[in-house]
């Protein structure tokens, strides 16, 4: 599972304070590396008094006061932050479980900046003068091998200004909003948070309930002043340059019920596609579902509808509390190798536009608008890490949300109706050897013994299920001082009907001799008729719309398989809008116009199924 990377940028105010250690270890348990940007102004305040020296500043033309850092004066810099800010935010992390590595990012290099250019300002008596001497710039590269390396080696690695400068001479102070963007860009962020004072961005200072709650491109600058300004800055400069999620939030926390200005790149071509837009928007590869389940569980709240987010890390949604009960099951989570949202014609580019977050958009969307019955209770549940074996989410669902009829979120296009899906049956399979010199006579390499008994598994799992689908999806070899290893992964898909248990016993069967086999998964396939009540209220709403279906079987498996696994007598389809062949690729968007049919017809079959006649639901 990949580990979500989170920039964190924090001033010493709010490092005083023992919550926002506490967030940043809750983040550390979802099982994400933190980079945290600690600010200095405080801790600077503090060194300076300690040592009795004042703090140089200088007036800008435009009125602005900032810190004079002229050469003699960074090492006190550099010292602020070492004996003071640092070690403070070592002391507040380590005192909850943490391993954090500390250092002013000018240290080995690990980042460098350039100088700004001389800088204008006001003399004493308030004549113009030209300031050649000041040790300020702005952050230009990172050493990512460097930083990737401590990354994966501690908890949390905090960093400050300044910055090495590349030109030599010494540090440069720079900003650390702008600082934690730059580092954002440089490893690929998944999530870049700006921790203030204040409820995120206000749109009126003198209000602190005044928060601008999402922001566009150019939409910050109209309300920023002060020290603002430069959060917004980093905020846009993340925006342009990355795929990360952004968002200022505050007072002081980053607690999702607090203050949150989120920022996006793009809007959707129409209001009815911004939500569309939004989730595909954040990142959520699997295990960092957390921030998008976050962020729609705040858009369901904003139009009364109860949500929650459960002990499995799933969204629920919900409208009615009636006794029939239809379940639309999406998932958050995404295959990796995301890139920045953007709409092209027509179409929104973007990870998981269609598998699967157009599917969960449009759920969403039906149940903010649904007639629902007082005898009716419509629930959305998008799940949690469908994409890989573990199908959290959905074990959690299938063991704590009965429902009477599911419609699975998976891309069918609007105009199909899938009935069911193929089964998953996956081995882990090591073969060893003795270790020896390959070239031996009639030597026999781990890697040729377990090519060989993955071919006699593949042939006995087929002759007993000839439709199945299999390929080896990994190898890997290891080397020991007394034997050598081989690992693979067989993957099988299984069509509905395969018995599972016979698979079982004829792969099993190849066990012993060096060879270990562990069957990983083993979930069977599951296909529904059309002639149920839910397959009928698709039908009827596709008649009305003048659309002539098609029912198909899909080779993959989705969530709707692990439900089957003691969901037995519950109708299940999936539906959702998109092309399934883009799934999983570089070339995954969805078109608008696909996207409203989808929803505009899964909102007629939920309304159809409410309608059915009471017992007739089944």
């Amino acid at each position: 599972m990949t580990r979500p990377l989170y920039v964190i940028k924090v001033g010493s105010a709010t490092l005083d304070r023992e919550a926002i250690h506490k967030e940043i270890a809750d983040v550390v348990a979802r099982g994400a590396r933190v980079l945290l940007v600690a600010g200095g102004a405080t801790g600077i305040e503090r060194h300076y008094t300690a040592i009795g020296r004042p703090v140089p500043t200088l007036r800008l033309a435009n009125g602005d006061v900032v810190r004079y850092c002229p050469p003699e004066e960074m090492d006190h810099l550099v010292d602020a932050y070492e004996r003071v800010t640092l070690p403070a935010v070592a002391h507040g992390l380590r005192a909850l479980g943490l391993k954090a590595f500390t250092a002013v990012a000018a240290r080995n290099g690990l980042v460098v900046g350039r100088a700004n250019r001389p800088l204008k300002a006001l003399s004493a008596e308030g004549r113009p003068i030209v300031v050649r001497d000041h040790r300020a710039g702005v952050p230009a590269e990172a050493d990512t091998e460097a930083l990737n390396a401590l990354l994966d080696a501690y908890d949390v690695v905090c960093l400050s200004p300044p910055v090495a400068d590349r030109d030599g001479g010494a540090a440069l102070n720079v900003d650390a909003d702008v600082l934690a963007a730059v580092l954002a860009v440089a490893l690929d962020a998944d999530h870049l948070r700006l921790v203030t004072g204040t409820a995120g961005l206000l749109t009126d200072p003198a209000d602190p309930d005044s928060t601008l709650t999402d922001a566009y491109p150019g939409d910050g600058a109209r309300y920023a002043g002060g020290r603002m300004r430069q959060k917004v800055r980093a905020a846009e400069i993340a925006l342009e340059g990355s795929s990360a999620d952004v968002a200022i939030t505050g007072p002081h926390t980053m607690s999702e019920t607090s203050g949150w200005t989120r920022f996006w790149r793009t809007r959707g071509p129409a209001d009815d596609l911004d939500l569309l837009t939004r989730a595909v928007s954040v990142p959520s590869v699997s295990g960092d579902e957390a921030e998008l389940a976050s962020c729609l569980a705040e858009w369901c709240r904003s139009r009364g509808i109860e949500a929650r987010i459960d002990a499995a890390g799933n969204l629920v949604a919900s409208r009615g509390t009636g006794s029939r009960r239809l379940l639309l099951l999406g998932h958050l989570d995404t295959v990796p190798h995301r890139w920045p949202a953007e709409w092209r014609d027509g179409e929104l580019w973007g990870r998981g536009s269609v598998d699967a977050k157009g599917s969960l958009a449009a759920f969403l969307e039906v149940l903010a608008d649904a007639d629902v019955p007082e005898d009716g209770r419509l629930v959305v549940v998008g799940a949690v890490e469908e994409e890989i074996s573990s199908s959290k989410g959905a074990f959690h669902v299938r063991d704590h949300y009965p429902a009477d009829a599911v419609v699975i979120g998976e891309p069918s296009g609007s105009q199909k109706l899938t009935l069911g899906y193929f089964g998953l049956f996956k081995l882990a399979v090591t073969a060893s050897v003795p270790t020896g010199h390959s070239a031996g006579l009639d030597a026999v390499s781990a890697p040729d013994r377990l090519t060989r008994v993955l071919g006699e598994i593949r042939a006995s799992v087929l002759a007993r299920a000839p439709e199945a689908l299999s390929a080896v999806i990994d190898i890997r070899c290891e080397r020991g001082r007394e034997r050598d290893r081989a690992h693979g992964i067989l993957n099988f898909r299984v069509p509905p009907g395969a018995d599972l248990d016979a698979l079982r016993t004829a792969a099993l069967g190849h066990a012993g001799d060096g060879v270990g086999i562990e069957v990983l998964r083993a979930t069977p396939g599951h296909q529904g008729g059309r002639s149920g009540p839910l397959a009928k209220a698709f039908t009827r709403a596709f008649a009305a719309a003048g659309v002539k279906p098609r029912f198909v079987v899909k080779k993959g498996t989705s969530d709707m398989n692990t439900l089957a696994t003691t969901w037995h007598d519950v109708p299940m389809v999936a539906y959702g809008p998109g092309d399934s062949a883009l799934d999983h690729t570089d070339e995954e968007r969805i078109g608008g116009e696909e996207y409203r049919a989808a929803r505009a017809l899964l909102a007629a079959a939920v309304d159809r199924w409410f309608a059915l006649p009471e017992g007739s639901r089944r």
